[in-house]
């Protein structure tokens, strides 16, 4: 192993991947507030690639590597120093570049994380994204491949999909050997409950049982993350705010309240938040 990283423990911050934006520059400036960095979203295979460079025509920004799996090894180098956890957000059509990027994650000791989240409708029409969770079958092969390797390995989903059901889809992961559990929830945010609530005792164990769940989507502050913690996430993520040192800062102190215990478990007294 060239590098190792820690893997956070509960309650922590994700800077969030962000197409086109979330190298390792981003990284190492989210670094002073966040406890982990997920670099990409980054495309493997042929079909995953074509797709991206439709997005590019009609003026999406991606990552577009000759060869991403170099790309991700070179990240990783220029963000070795940094005090934080990275890892990569990964889209493929096909299995076999997913295990070998989970093999550059488990080498670095980074987290490697299946994307079962982006909705863009070429990225969809290859099989990416949001497709596997209708898919669960597929998606839970390439969690399997991933974890195989030794790599932390995260799953990026979203909530408000048509015939995706998150609670089956995260037993699904969790059986592959899924670690995280990162939730998009849209305008749902109690979805987040719903993959939380009534966890194991020990007399009736689910796969998920053991996910960390990650909450993403309008986190801006102590209300929104003390929302997610009453709710049971694990941790919460930011993705455009991470580009905002201010923002970053302001979700950083909550998750320190959370931390000590000093955060209100409703926010409803909560000071409000400053616009995104």
């Amino acid at each position: 192993m060239t590098a190792g990283y820690d893997i956070p423990s509960p309650p922590f911050l994700v800077a969030a991947s962000l197409s086109g934006a979330a190298d390792a520059d981003w990284a190492r400036d989210a670094a002073p507030h966040v406890d982990a960095a997920i670099l990409g979203g980054i495309a493997l295979d042929s079909a995953s690639r074509a797709a991206a460079r439709d997005l590019v025509a009609r003026d999406r920004s991606e990552f577009l590597p000759a060869d991403p799996l170099a790309w991700i090894d070179r990240q990783f180098d220029r963000i070795a120093a940094s005090p934080l956890t990275p890892g990569v957000n990964v889209r493929s059509a096909t299995v076999g570049p997913v295990r070998e990027a989970a093999a550059v994650c488990a080498e670095r000791g980074a987290v490697c994380e299946v994307n079962a989240h982006c909705r863009q409708p070429e990225l969809r029409a290859v099989g990416c994204g949001e497709t596997l969770l209708r898919d669960t079958d597929r998606l839970a092969e390439y969690v399997a491949a991933a974890a195989e390797t030794g790599a932390t390995t995260s799953v990026k989903v979203r909530a408000e999909v048509d015939a995706g059901d998150l609670v089956a889809v995260a037993d699904a992961v969790a059986a592959a050997g899924a670690d995280w559990l990162h939730v998009d929830a849209m305008d749902s945010e109690a979805v987040v409950d719903d993959l939380t609530a009534d966890r194991s005792t020990g007399e009736t164990e689910r796969p998920r049982d053991d996910l960390t769940v990650i909450a993403n989507n309008g986190v801006r502050g102590r209300e929104t993350v003390a929302e997610y913690a009453a709710y049971g996430a694990d941790a919460v993520s930011v993705g455009r705010p991470s580009e905002r040192p201010a923002a970053l800062s302001r979700v950083a102190d909550a998750v320190g309240a959370w931390r000590e215990g000093t955060l209100l478990a409703d926010g409803s007294t909560a000071t409000p938040e400053a616009p995104p």
